[in-house]
């Protein structure tokens, strides 16, 4: 697939729509939209998460892997299902990798015995705003008509790994949720 962007500004989109991935014209409060929208805004998260120090080195080379498989998440969104022409999708294969990895750290981490507040380490808490953001995404991914349920299914995996990547961010030293410590 080769993708040729000679102009950025094309004056499209000052009313209010804008073309989907088959042409079609929709308005940019679409299901589609918002939802390819939220992953875009996910992927720019995660470009922060990834100039952070505290990083571990690993979780930066999966989070590479993970923007370029956004970006397939986006263009399977982007696009209705039908037509003539072959369309990109997300795979149960990047599920299963994602699965694999979300394996891999939680085997090295201790059970958990409380929620975990969003925080400690600068990467741990910039993990977290990835969860929500990608959390924020499947919702509304699961609005979309007609969609390639292997999107959704990504969406859920990768918000279980962001979980479990800022587990390991924090390296054993998490805030811990105390219900009811501020109460009389």
């Amino acid at each position: 697939m080769t993708v040729n962007l000679t102009r950025i500004y094309t004056k499209l989109g000052d009313g209010g729509e804008t073309h989907l991935g088959d042409m079609s014209r929709v308005p940019k409060t679409h299901p589609r939209i918002e939802a390819y929208g939220d992953v875009d805004e996910l992927n720019a998260h995660i470009g922060v998460t990834l100039t952070l120090a505290d990083l571990p080195e690993q979780y930066g080379s999966w989070l590479r892997r993970v923007q370029n498989d956004l970006f397939d998440v986006g263009a399977d969104l982007a696009v209705p299902h039908g037509g003539d022409r072959e369309r990109l999708r997300v795979s149960a294969d990047q599920v299963t990798w994602l699965e694999g990895a979300c394996d891999e750290v939680n085997a090295t981490l201790k059970p958990l015995k409380s929620f975990i507040l969003p925080g400690g380490t600068p990467a741990a808490a910039q993990l977290h705003v990835c969860r929500t953001v990608c959390r924020r995404a499947e919702r509304r991914a699961l609005l979309v008509e007609e969609s390639n349920p292997e999107v959704v299914r990504y969406l859920n995996r990768l918000s279980d790994l962001l979980f479990i990547l800022s587990r390991g961010a924090n390296a054993g030293d998490e805030p811990l949720w105390e219900p009811g410590r501020s109460q009389g």
